[in-house]
C-alpha cells in the first residue's frame, strides 16, 4: 500500500466502496444487520491476521494496546456499520450516502477539537460544497420520503453511523501516531468490530445461520475482502499521509459512483440536479485535497 500514490489509494477506495452500497442490498433481508456485519469483519480480520502471521509479524500486544484496537474496531468496523445496514432497511442507499457526505467536516472538526489540527478556509468551503453537491443529487428522493417514519429512522441511523465511524477513524489516526503496527491494528480492530456486532446480535437473539443463497455469499466475500481488507488498508494509509479530515472526502465521492451503479443496475435516471450536484461535489473535493 505504501508504494501507491495518494490518488491511487483514493481511487481504490472510491471505486470499491462506491459499489459496496449496492452489494449490501444482497444481504439485507436474509440476515440481521448485526449478523451480516459480524460475519463480514470476522472474515476480513481473520484474513489480515493470517497474512500477518505468514509475514512473521509480531502479534503479541499488551492489554492496553488491545484496548485501543477494540476502541478503533468497535466503532469503525462494528456499531457504525450496523447503523449503515439498518439505515439501508429504511432508506434508499442514496439517502444514506447523503449522510456520509458530512464525514469530511465531522472528521476534520473532531481532529481539530481533540488533536488541535488546523482547518483552513479552503477545507471548510470544500466540505460545504461537497455536502451541497451530494444533497442536490438526491434532493428529489428527499421530497418523495418527507414526513415518512421510515425516513426519520433511516436518518437517525445514518447520523449515528457517521458519528460512530468518526470516533473510530480518529482513534485509528491516534494509534498510528503512537507507532502501533498498521496491519495487526487493522486485523485485530476488525475482529473486535465483529465481536461488538456479534454481541449485539446475541443480545437480540438473532440467528447466525447463513442463507443458502449464492448472491448472499458472493456479497459477503466481496464486502469482506475488497470492501474491507483492501479498502480500509488504502483508507488508513491515505489518512496517515494527509490526515483524517481530507481522507473523509472519500465519503463524498463514493456516492457519485453509486449513482453510476444505480443507473446501470437499478434503472436510475439522472436529471439536471444530478449533474449540478456532481459538479459541486467534485469541486469541493478538489479544494479539500489540493495542497496549500
Amino acid at each position: 500500500m505504501h508504494r501507491l500514490k495518494n490518488w491511487q489509494l483514493f481511487a481504490i477506495c472510491v471505486l470499491t466502496w462506491g459499489t459496496t452500497w449496492f452489494a449490501i442490498t444482497f444481504q439485507i433481508g436474509h440476515t440481521a444487520p448485526e449478523v451480516g456485519v459480524a460475519m463480514r469483519f470476522a472474515l476480513a480480520g481473520a484474513v489480515i491476521l493470517i497474512l500477518c502471521g505468514l509475514q512473521r509479524e509480531d502479534l503479541r500486544f499488551t492489554p492496553a494496546q488491545h484496548a485501543v484496537f477494540a476502541l478503533q474496531g468497535g466503532f469503525m468496523y462494528g456499531v457504525s456499520y450496523v447503523c449503515v445496514y439498518h439505515a439501508e432497511q429504511h432508506l434508499v442507499s442514496g439517502l444514506v450516502a447523503v449522510g456520509y457526505s458530512a464525514s469530511p467536516l465531522v472528521a476534520g472538526l473532531g481532529a481539530r477539537a481533540l488533536f488541535g489540527v488546523s482547518l483552513g478556509p479552503r477545507f471548510i468551503l470544500g466540505g460545504w460544497l461537497g455536502i451541497a453537491g451530494v444533497t442536490l443529487i438526491f434532493w428529489p428522493e428527499f421530497g418523495k420520503t418527507s414526513g415518512d417514519r421510515n425516513t426519520l429512522l433511516g436518518a437517525l441511523f445514518t447520523v449515528g453511523s457517521v458519528l460512530l465511524s468518526t470516533v473510530g477513524s480518529l482513534t485509528a489516526s491516534r494509534n498510528r501516531a503512537r507507532g502501533l503496527p498498521f496491519w495487526p491494528a487493522l486485523g485485530f480492530g476488525m475482529l473486535y468490530g465483529a465481536a461488538a456486532s456479534a454481541l449485539l446480535a446475541l443480545m437480540q437473539g438473532q440467528s447466525f445461520v447463513p442463507p443458502a443463497i449464492a448472491s448472499w455469499w458472493l456479497a459477503l466475500f466481496y464486502l469482506a475482502l475488497a470492501g474491507s481488507v483492501l479498502t480500509f488498508a488504502c483508507f488508513l494509509t491515505l489518512q496517515e499521509r494527509i490526515g483524517p479530515g481530507p481522507t473523509g472526502t472519500i465519503g463524498v465521492m463514493t456516492p457519485l459512483l453509486a449513482l453510476v451503479v444505480s443507473m446501470a443496475f437499478e434503472g436510475f435516471h439522472p436529471g439536471a440536479l444530478t449533474f449540478a450536484g456532481a459538479a459541486l461535489a467534485v469541486g469541493g473535493n478538489v479544494l479539500m485535497l489540493r495542497r496549500t
